[in-house]
């Protein structure tokens, strides 16, 4: 059994790279969250915390969405 190395250490960066993005962008939707909540209670909007912790999260979706699109042979038609 040969095990191509380089391929398997690719896989294993991408892998722990992504994951780390998308820890990332979670945590900072939600701080977002947590600012909009501040900005509540000291009587202001927050209207545009709102839209970026949305964003935050609809991020983590696609990377799911995309995650799953991948693995799921049957998608690829």
């Amino acid at each position: 059994m040969n095990l191509d190395w380089n391929a398997f250490g690719e896989v294993a960066g991408v892998s722990v790279g992504a994951t780390v993005a998308v820890v990332t962008v979670f945590v900072l939707g939600v701080l977002a969250l947590s600012q909009r909540e501040t900005a509540r209670e000291s009587g202001r909007g927050g209207g545009s915390a709102l839209t970026a912790a949305g964003l935050c999260f609809l991020a983590c979706a696609a990377a799911v969405v995309y995650g799953l699109y991948l693995i799921i042979p049957g998608f690829h038609g």
